[in-house]
């Protein structure tokens, strides 16, 4: 378990680099961007299924394919349209409630027990992501942004449930994934053709961003993330997941695109302490294994 939730976790790392590349992609319009690393991801879960050794195909339940492309595109979808309809600091931190959902939502699960410090440490994190969208300063919801409020609830909700949901089938295999990718690219260029104008990216620069998104936060992350929430520590990975506002500020910083404040080192204390206090049970286990 303690190796799947480290994969897991991996996705949080690559998520993190989704601000920094998504910056230089220049401006490509956001369903577009979506589209086309969407069918980076496809690409790359193809790669892989051509290259692992053939395995025996077992169908897939109807109702897995409505979870992963509803968790997917939904998620996307709700938060783009969040984004258009809500300023950007209270639509993000709305959206980020989806870590402490699914530390929630756990105890709803089978064989799964929801203890005081799986709580606790999201609560932290969320207190740190707070810090970090926020920028230190104070929310101010305003009644004429409800639909965008709305659409970044209903985008926590879908995340947080699509995670939870796919801890129901362990046996579906990852590589399902890929065809979530595709599934995504795809309805992702319906709703730009719709919504938006086409704007493609400038420059090696700019096409090396949108690979970039397409290999590691909206490809390799997917994969990573549906085998964390499967086979590993579900109320951890939710904790755990406040990292990755962090860990992209993080990444800003290194790459002198912000810098750091002793807001952003209090949000690393929390977000820290928060993710170990949830790992706290299954620290102790490895502590005692490795005693015996």
């Amino acid at each position: 378990m303690a190796r799947a939730t480290l994969i897991g976790f991996s996705a949080v790392v690559m998520w993190a680099l989704l601000a920094l590349l998504t910056a230089a992609s220049g401006s490509v319009p956001p369903f577009q961007l979506a589209a086309m690393a969407f069918a980076i991801g496809t690409a790359l879960g193809l790669a892989a299924r051509f290259l692992s050794p053939p395995a025996q195909r077992k169908p897939i339940p109807a109702k897995v394919w409505v979870i992963g492309i509803a968790g997917l595109f939904g998620y996307h979808f709700f938060y783009f349209t969040a984004l258009r309809n809500a300023p950007a600091v209270e639509a993000s931190l709305i959206a980020y409630l989806w870590p402490l959902l699914i530390v929630v939502g756990s105890a709803l699960l089978p064989g799964e027990r929801l203890r005081w410090h799986h709580l606790a440490g999201a609560m932290l994190g969320l207190a740190g992501a707070f810090l970090i969208v926020t920028k230190g300063g104070r929310l101010d919801f305003d009644s004429r942004y409800a639909t965008g409020y709305a659409a970044a609830v209903v985008c926590a909700l879908v995340w947080s449930s699509y995670s939870l949901l796919s801890r129901r089938f362990p046996a579906v295999p990852t590589g399902v994934v890929t065809w979530f990718c595709a599934a995504t690219a795809v309805l992702s260029l319906i709703c730009h053709m719709l919504l938006e104008q086409t704007v493609w990216p400038e420059g090696w620069g700019q096409w090396l961003a949108v690979a970039g998104l397409g290999l590691m936060p909206v490809g390799a992350a997917f994969y990573a993330w549906d085998h964390g929430v499967k086979h590993g520590n579900i109320q951890v990975l939710g904790a755990a997941s406040y990292a990755a506002p962090l860990l992209s500020t993080l990444v800003l910083i290194a790459a002198g695109a912000a810098e750091a404040t002793p807001r952003i080192l209090t949000a690393c204390a929390l977000i820290t302490v928060g993710a170990v206090l949830a790992a706290k049970s299954m620290l102790f286990r490895r502590a005692r294994s490795v005693e015996a």
